[in-house]
């Protein structure tokens, strides 16, 4: 589901709406009688701050930690020290061009990004505007960015992505997998009580890492002892929410601890503790891990139940990460919308990773949850590794049996019948009292039904419109079964639901979900041809269908997955608001994130069906993404040193393109009949393929990017030079590099004017070895790669060059891929797309 955006432009600001991968809704913030605005200041502090963090630890040698775990405040003595000069800044400007006005300072941010978010409180909104400008004016100010509201959107996985065999196996087992990396998660929180974080069995006592300086908070709903060896810091960010009076303590908790849910379970698909049974409505699905399970997990909750959150607690939250000293970031939220202005890759929350990035952090984000149409992709920053949702291999099968011997597929995690049983609808099985009720086919309320005519018997629910919208659930109908003592229970699709896709649903007693409108009809049409009536007063005497429920726990591993799942947002990559391509290559690469089971909050509200439960499944790129995070987890662990950039080639290079039937990777391409519609992905679909854990931990040979080819990149777009020195206090200089000229690991030209060289510099990070180039060409263009054999040695680089021709014209984009094959069994995978051709022909013409 997609949520609605509505904001406000103001000075040039840059404005977005980001949402968890699971779908989101966007508020005008201007709406209300306050406003919060965020400002960026022109220079950046980055390296101030860096060198006093340092030089505080070197003199109190890591003292700080301790006891940090049972820490009050979300403020530590190192926070103060380094941001005091910073924020007292900040006071004095906003004092000086606010004088005698009522406002309020709201964060300062001195870390990542020199700034501060602001609230003001005036009787009319023109008063707002006269005091954003007055900031604007000054010469220390940069942008003005109008705060905004933000809405939230695995037991098999790490054995479909061969971890037990693989990457753990390689580097001691799932014991050591993970150990001394810091994965922080800017989410909804966590719930600190449930077994995928404890740190209580004998070899869950690993230290916590010395580079990490974060704390944990203590609140009352998060309690001294919340964190451990394994949750290292926790910390909630709502101070935009509070100053506007709408935080609501008793569902959003004023703490770490997680309302909702999504946030539980993103940390637990990339860093979950290993072996933890999976226990959902009674039912055992398996026992659960986390990609990396022996990695840390640091909180930074800044998405809340009952209103989402706002970009300036957002950027809090990764300015606090940062400088804790977290190694990767894991956002499982993405912008709603592309940010007006200048580029897409301009606005505060980009920014802030960039200097993240900078820091040594590998940020991993979701692509977005708005496909399969083409530019849908939410996460557009090269320095930023975008991930798409894709299957695995694992399905809970489930069907019914009729008695006139046609069997209907449907879903839901429940037991099936022992036989066969007598269909009885609800609304045949009426009291008196519930004649008038027109949502009672839904099932919804046990005292409307009448025992004796349900007992025993199969009852059939209406799944109607409502099911979607939350006012009616499975749960419900499923305990009206149970109190009526049903046999099961049998949903059948309201024609009116069009095209909705189900996640399964656990139950209970035995039950189905029939999806389909036409199968329900099916069903609907058999029970209607087998009711006995008296001919006098048309009521029913006899109910004569009857069917068996054949059930859905146990899982079938058969599917020939991955394939990319119809809502996982698509490439090419948009630059701007005008929808101009860019040179750069979205997704990176897709991961699974449909039907994932992992860890859920004890008070988790965000999906009713598994309210009180202590896993959930799930689906969106939301879910996609923390399997990365963990996955980068075990390459940051094996190569300490690998840059951001490294990191990410690793993980690109050595992607599968094939299914585990060995065929290609599909893509589906409708959201109606998504199965019926699909075809072999493409680098726009995919990225560049699916990943591969156990192979991103030997590359071979990787593409590394640095921070100051990122600054080139954004110099090189036209009028950036203003906007860069304002976020950044970067300079352009004379060079500048276009997207395609990033050395990344893949090639996108969003317009080839009839023929282009491109460079890629490879590193070799293994030894001594001879490599074969090969490729396959885009259609409408010739290519050529030099050199097309190379001895490299290890540590040494090897300048890779790449002649593209078009040879016909076409806007209809195009794919290819450039292989390197190395004769010690590494192969390094490089996919080219090409977008508008523009052939000499035609020029000379």
């Amino acid at each position: 589901m997609e949520g609605s955006v509505r904001f406000r432009f103001l000075v040039g600001a840059i404005c977005f709406g980001i949402f968890v991968g699971c779908g989101c809704s966007l508020e005008n913030a201007a709406g209300s009688p306050t406003a919060v605005y965020i400002v960026t200041l022109k220079k950046s502090h980055f390296y101030e701050e860096l060198y006093l963090k340092n030089q505080y630890n070197s003199r109190n040698g890591g003292s700080e930690r301790v006891n940090r775990f049972d820490k009050p405040s979300n403020i530590s003595h190192l926070d103060r020290m380094n941001g005091s000069y910073v924020s007292q800044m900040h006071d004095s400007l906003l004092r000086r061009v606010l004088r005698g006005e009522k406002y309020l300072k709201v964060y300062s941010y001195h870390y990542l990004i020199n700034g501060f978010s602001v609230l003001v409180t005036p009787q009319q909104h023109v008063l707002i505007n006269s005091k954003a400008f007055k900031l604007a004016r000054r010469r220390e100010v940069s942008n003005i960015v109008l705060d905004f509201s933000v809405r939230t959107a695995t037991t098999h996985t790490p054995q479909f992505l061969g971890l037990p065999r693989g990457a753990w196996a390689q580097e001691g087992g799932y014991e050591t997998a993970g150990v001394g990396i810091v994965i922080g998660f800017i989410d909804t929180g966590i719930d600190p009580t449930h077994p995928s974080f404890n740190d209580n069995s004998p070899e869950e006592t690993y230290p916590v890492p010395e580079h990490f300086s974060g704390i944990c908070e203590v609140t009352l709903d998060f309690p001294s002892g919340s964190c451990n060896r394994k949750l290292v810091g926790a910390r909630h960010f709502a101070a935009s929410a509070i100053t506007r009076g709408i935080f609501n303590a008793t569902k959003d908790y004023a703490s770490p601890f997680d309302g909702d849910g999504h946030g539980t379970h993103t940390a637990s698909v990339a860093a979950g503790n290993h072996g933890i049974p999976v226990i959902v409505a009674g039912h055992n699905f398996g026992n659960a891990s986390g990609m990396a399970p022996h990695s840390h997990i640091a909180v930074y909750k800044a998405l809340y139940k009952s209103f989402g959150g706002f970009a300036a607690d957002v950027v809090a939250a990764i300015d606090q990460a940062a400088q804790d000293g977290v190694d990767i970031i894991n956002l499982s939220i993405s912008p709603n919308r592309r940010p007006p202005g200048l580029a897409t890759f301009f606005n505060p929350i980009d920014m802030a990773l960039l200097s993240a990035i900078k820091a040594g952090i590998f940020v991993v984000q979701a692509a977005g949850n708005t496909g399969p149409s083409p530019k849908s992709v939410a996460s557009f920053s090269p320095w930023i590794f975008s991930v798409g949702a894709s299957t695995h291999d694992r399905v809970y099968s489930n069907s019914i049996l009729l008695g006139n011997n046609i069997t209907i597929s449907g879903v839901g995690l429940a037991p099936g019948t022992d036989g066969m049983y007598t269909l009885v609808s609800a609304i045949h099985a009426l009291n008196d009292t519930a004649a008038k009720d027109m949502y009672v086919s839904e099932c919804q309320d046990a005292s409307k039904f009448n025992h004796m005519l349900v007992q025993g018997n199969l009852l059939i629910c209406s799944y109607s419109i409502r099911f979607v919208l939350g006012l009616s659930t499975i749960k419900q109908a499923s305990e009206t079964a149970k109190n009526l003592s049903a046999a099961g229970v049998v949903f059948a699709m309201d024609p009116f639901v069009i095209s909705f896709q189900l996640n399964p649903v656990a139950m209970r007693l035995p039950g189905i979900i029939i999806p389909s409108p036409d199968d329900s009809k099916i069903l609907l049409q058999y029970y209607n041809s087998s009711l006995e009536k008296d001919e006098t007063t048309t009521k029913i005497v006899k109910f004569g269908a009857v069917a068996c429920i054949l059930g859905g726990i146990k899982a079938n591993f058969s599917l020939s997955a991955p394939k990319v799942m119809y809502y996982s947002a698509r490439g090419p990559d948009p630059e701007d608001s005008s929808v101009d391509n860019a040179d750069i290559l979205k997704p990176n690469l897709v991961a699974p994130g449909n039907s994932i089971w992992a860890a859920w909050s004890s008070r988790g509200a965000e999906l009713i069906e598994f309210q009180g439960e202590h896993f959930a499944m799930m689906s969106g790129t939301s879910m996609a993404a923390p399997h990365i995070a963990g996955i980068a987890a075990l390459i940051k662990q094996k190569f300490p040193a690998f840059s951001p950039a490294a990191i990410g080639s690793a993980l690109s290079t050595t992607v599968s393109l094939h299914n585990k039937y060995g065929g290609p990777i599909l893509a589906q391409r409708a959201y109606a009949n998504p199965d019926s519609n699909q075809s072999p992905a493409t680098p726009f679909d995919m990225g560049s393929g699916f990943v591969n854990a156990t192979a991103a931990l030997d590359p071979g040979l990787i593409f590394d990017t640095s921070y100051n080819d990122y600054i080139a990149f954004l110099c090189g777009i036209n009028g950036s030079a203003s906007v860069l020195l304002n976020y950044t206090g970067e300079s352009c200089g004379v060079s500048t590099l276009n997207g395609a000229d990033l050395n990344m690991p893949s090639i996108t030209i969003s317009k080839l004017n009839q023929s282009r060289k491109v460079q890629r510099t490879l590193t070799n990070i293994a030894g001594n070895e001879t490599y074969i180039v090969g490729w396959s060409a885009p259609n409408g263009v010739s290519v050529k790669v030099t050199p097309k054999r190379f001895f490299v040695a290890g540590g040494q680089q090897q300048i890779l060059n790449v002649f593209l021709n078009a040879t016909i014209n076409s806007t209809t984009p195009s794919f290819g891929r450039i292989g390197l094959v190395g004769n010690q069994g590494h192969v390094v995978n490089i996919p080219l797309s090409v977008i508008v051709r523009i052939s000499d022909h035609s020029t000379n013409s």
